[in-house]
């Protein structure tokens, strides 16, 4: 049976000739496609790459338009890829991703009821504020199911369970909707987009994200030593507890703020870590860095294809993320399944 993942590589494994060489020129190429992806997404427009005629015009769809939405594509992405990486590295299950604790359901459950009360078409912050302070109270709700004292098989399960509730919640408000327009623009919001995604909206994400990112990646040496085992981790000086509050309380920040202007877009911080992991010889300190940036990658150049594909915009970002993710989770099951009977 092949090593499992989140724990050190051998020495000798092919991978581990990447050090450390290897992995900065994984970091730098990674920039180097957000970078690409970044100026991709200023430059596309309804009539293809290029820019407007006119300094006004310019100044108008560069700053108001364009920039809002590739800004987001990078906080977003990069949020939802680390989180990823900090879960699985956390949890030493190679099928965690933001959904399992609940947030990303909570921020959809919150910005559900936004649009049901009336206050999203009142106060234009209602909609991502309600999706914050869901995923804050489903992070909350889970920290206090799985209790202080239990380990990461009761906080899956608390996530699980939290997550349950939540689309239970939120089928129940969309099925109380109070007219067809409402039901609408709730199902629309929960593909995720970064459509008509405003300056407000990056103010409003961008501080979280930050923050929940930096507390994320403070767990990247007590992650490396968990890799080992709880116990050797507890000898080299981690504590179990306060690491997963502080993976819990980054996540909560990133992926509520992330998915409280966006929408619910899914598997990317299952997709990304995994795709990275051999490139930093399995270690999960190592992989927080490079999961932010291919996340980060990965949602600009979905959002420019999408653009390619379907100008109108009938094509979500949420939708898009999912018909790539689907498959590879499908085949990250049987894969494990043949690894099991091996």
């Amino acid at each position: 049976m092949s090593e499992p993942s989140g724990t050190a590589t051998p020495a000798d494994h092919p991978v581990s000739r990447l050090m450390p060489m290897g992995r900065w020129a994984l970091v730098i190429g990674l920039i180097a496609l957000v970078l690409v992806g970044f100026l991709a997404s200023l430059l596309h427009g309804p009539d293809g790459f290029g820019l407007p005629e006119g300094e006004d015009a310019v100044r108008l769809v560069l700053l108001e338009i364009r920039l809002p939405r590739a800004v987001l594509g990078i906080l977003v992405g990069g949020a939802l890829g680390l989180s990823g990486a900090a879960l699985q590295g956390y949890l030493r299950n190679p099928l965690a991703e933001p959904g399992l604790l609940g947030m990303a359901g909570g921020a959809s459950l919150g910005a559900v009821i936004a649009i049901h009360t009336g206050a999203a078409g009142l106060f234009s912050l209602a909609l991502p504020l309600g999706g914050l302070a869901g995923a804050g109270l489903a992070a909350l709700a889970v920290v206090l199911l799985a209790g202080r004292g239990s380990g990461s098989v009761t906080l899956i399960l608390a996530g699980v369970a939290m997550s349950s509730v939540a689309g239970a919640l939120t089928s129940l408000v969309l099925n109380l909707a109070p007219n067809p327009f409402a039901s609408v623009e709730m199902i629309y919001w929960m593909m995720g987009s970064l459509n008509d995604r405003s300056l407000l909206h990056v103010w409003i994400a961008a501080p979280l994200i930050v923050v929940g990112a930096a507390v994320l990646m403070s767990t990247r040496r007590a992650l490396d030593a968990l890799s080992l085992g709880e116990m050797a981790a507890r000898n080299l000086g981690v504590d179990p507890r306060a690491l997963r509050q502080r993976i819990v309380f980054g996540a909560a920040l990133a992926v509520g703020a992330a998915t409280s202007v966006t929408g619910a877009i899914g598997f990317v911080g299952l997709v990304v870590p995994h795709l990275l992991r051999p490139f930093v010889a399995h270690e999960p300190g190592r992989l927080l860095v490079p999961s932010f940036l291919g996340g980060a990658a990965l949602i600009l150049f979905a959002d420019v294809g999408l653009r390619l594909l379907s100008p109108a915009g009938d094509l979500k970002l949420g939708v898009v993320t999912a018909l790539i993710g689907a498959p590879f989770f499908l085949w990250l099951v049987l894969a494990s399944r043949r690894e099991w009977s091996a």
